[in-house]
């Protein structure tokens, strides 16, 4: 460690006052510093001959004493300094000398370098010692050099000043990255690596993210073709918090690309055909660069025909003519087309196609209500769901076509101003209807499969294209059902029997119950009114319970027939006898009775102990002559109480 000492001379014995700066160097001499004491030797302000009076013994005067006496020099140890001295003395040291103030930047210079350490000079009264590794960006680094270094400390426990440069370039590198993003300039960094959603780019000493949507204004798919590349960007935004940086390159080319396009907007007309090449494709339509300016060409203008993506059409980086079909000045956006450069398929449609005639197609897209059929390059016709089958019963078109399927059709309309066609698959077959009477007359008997439910009956199909409807109160002579679904499923076998049949409406009413006898008849005479059955409760509801006679015949009885002798009431499960005393065949009701059973005993009981003792009665009366016999015995009593009570 090189160090300064200044020493100040005293008066000579010759009696002259003169002052002198002597410089004494241990290590190496500042030139600066002796050009500086020089100066102010050479100076005659400065050196200045003082005679000094000749000592004698003459008597001192205090007055005069008082008023010479040099009294700064008596309060302050020093002689007074003229400020003039002292000013030019001040600026000799601010031009050749540096405060070393902590955590202050300042250039310094290399004046010497070891294996492992920079000896730094930044004018302080010692040098800085700094690690090779903070200069490992700079293999060229040499004696002479300039660098930006930090005071750290001033002096530490052994009076060394520690500098570093690293932090240096940090504190000037965000200063310059500060100053970059608030005036817009430009400014240069090397790509580092790539890195999740960007790269990685050195800028001033510190990492930048670069946003892979930043990089160009095309899209890119090769990132790794930017790595190891030194190139401009624009700092767009800096977030102090987390000490993040984001740069872009794109951001250069905007505004310029911005004017071009302008430019060549204006050169535009609606109708224009320009070549260009194929930049982007998306799911919605390709990207056309024109030259500086993009255009889009949606996927309805890429071809006539249907597709399901662009890329069926064209690919990337492939050249091709487009057409203009509109722009927007003020939004900078060009439509293109390309299928407007060739004629419309419809238009070289064959003038012998005509409705009726038959063609093949292929199905190139499915909907609920039917598929679309290309039967030529860019000429679609619809087959109508209902124009599939002959089946009344309506399904999904994908229950019969597929996409791809080459099929058959009759042309059924043919519209070429609107450039519609409708087409038929049903009418390739006969239609079913044309002797459904001689194959379905009424009350003939048939087996079909049950095709859906409603909730007032189950259609059934007997054939391809024939569908009946069975009521759901023609399901069952016994059964109260209260939709067709507790009855049967869908693609059961059914017998049914025609039942009525509408040729002009295409209607063709079935019955299944028809099939079998109606056991309604039977009962009626089994379960006749008073007829008296035996059976269990099975269910207790409201109001009464349920008796089940047979598997058909389910009787109600109300509360109060439920009455047993005793006055207590039947319980489910409970077995007893039962009178039918209401039975109606047309609403398949059956009410029945247990109480009346016994009560019709004892009425009948009543009736007959009235007849017995009607009959003992008429037994014990008496004749007109016991009468008489009787009407004379009481004569005569009578007649022998008067004689007693004459005597």
């Amino acid at each position: 460690m090189a160090e300064k000492k200044t020493k100040k001379a005293g008066p000579e014995t010759s009696g002259e006052a003169t002052e002198a700066v002597e410089t004494v160097e241990t290590n190496e001499t500042v030139e600066a510093v002796e050009e500086t004491t020089e100066a102010v030797e050479e100076t005659p302000e400065i050196v200045e001959a003082v005679e000094a009076p000749v000592a004698t013994e003459a008597p001192v005067n205090p007055e005069k004493f008082l008023k010479d006496f040099n009294w700064h020099n008596y309060e302050e140890g020093i002689d007074q300094v003229d400020d003039k001295q002292l000013k030019e003395f001040e600026k000799l040291v601010s031009e050749n000398f540096v405060d070393t103030l902590n955590d202050e930047v300042v250039m310094g210079e290399v004046i010497h370098i070891s294996d492992r350490d920079a000896i730094i000079d930044i004018n302080a009264k010692s040098e800085g010692v700094i690690s090779l590794n903070e200069f490992r960006y700079n293999p060229n680094l040499k004696v002479g050099d300039k660098v930006e270094v930090l005071i750290d400390v001033r002096e530490d426990a052994t009076g060394q000043l520690v500098l570093s440069h690293r932090k240096a370039r940090v504190i000037k590198a965000w200063d310059r990255v500060n100053n970059a993003h608030d005036t817009g300039e430009i400014v240069n960094g090397f790509v580092k690596c790539r890195t999740k959603g960007g790269m990685i780019v050195d800028v001033f000493g510190i990492e930048a993210f670069l946003p892979g949507s930043q990089i160009d204004v095309k899209p890119i798919r090769d990132y790794d073709q930017y790595v190891n590349k030194t190139m401009e960007f624009k700092v767009v935004k800096i977030n102090h918090e987390f000490k993040n940086i984001v740069v872009s390159h794109k951001a250069l080319i905007e505004a310029d690309i911005e004017e071009q396009k302008k430019e060549i907007i204006g050169q535009l007309e609606k109708g224009q055909v320009l070549e260009g090449i194929v930049k982007n494709i998306t799911s919605y339509g390709v990207f056309i660069d024109l030259g500086g300016v993009d255009g889009l060409i949606h996927i309805t203008d890429l071809s006539w025909s249907r597709i399901n993506h662009p890329n069926e059409i064209v690919e990337l980086d492939q050249k091709l003519n487009v057409v203009i079909l509109d722009f927007d000045e003020d939004k900078s956006r060009i439509q293109l087309g390309l299928k407007q450069l060739s004629k419309h398929p419809w238009e070289a449609l064959a003038d012998g196609v005509k409705v009726g005639d038959k063609v093949k197609g292929r199905v190139v897209v499915i909907a609920d209500y039917g598929a679309f059929i290309e039967v030529e390059e860019g000429v679609e016709g619809l087959v109508h769901v209902s124009e599939m089958s002959w089946s009344t019963h309506l399904r999904s078109a994908q229950d019969f076509v597929s996409v791809g399927d080459e099929i058959e059709a009759v042309i059924l309309t043919l519209d070429r101003e609107d450039r519609k066609m409708s087409l038929g698959i049903k009418q390739l077959t006969p239609d079913p209807w044309t002797d459904i009477t001689g194959k379905y007359p009424v009350g003939s008997h048939h087996t079909g499969i049950v095709r859906n439910f409603t909730n007032f009956g189950v259609f059934v199909e007997l054939e391809e294209g024939i569908d009946g409807l069975i009521y759901i109160s023609d399901l069952s002579w016994t059964k109260k059902i209260k939709h067709p679904s507790e009855f049967c499923n869908v693609g059961d076998k059914l017998d049914v029997v025609v039942l009525e049949l509408d040729v002009e409406g295409r209607k063709l009413s079935l019955g299944h119950k028809q099939t079998t006898d109606n056991p309604w008849d039977k009962y009626e005479t089994e379960f006749a009114l008073g007829t008296t059955h035996t059976a269990e409760v099975s269910e207790i509801v409201d109001k009464g319970a349920t008796v089940e006679f047979n598997e058909d015949i389910v009787a109600f009885v109300p509360t109060r027939h439920l009455e047993k002798e005793d006055g207590k009431k039947l319980k489910k499960g409970e077995s007893a006898e039962f009178k039918i005393i209401e039975f109606n065949k047309e609403f398949k009701r059956v009410v029945a009775s247990h109480t009346a059973v016994f009560k019709e005993e004892e009425i009948a009981n009543v009736k007959a102990a009235a007849a017995k003792a009607e009959a003992q009665a008429a037994e014990a009366k008496p004749t007109l002559g016991d009468a008489n016999d009787q009407l004379q015995a009481l004569k005569d009593k009578m007649d022998a109480k008067a004689k007693k009570a004459k005597k």
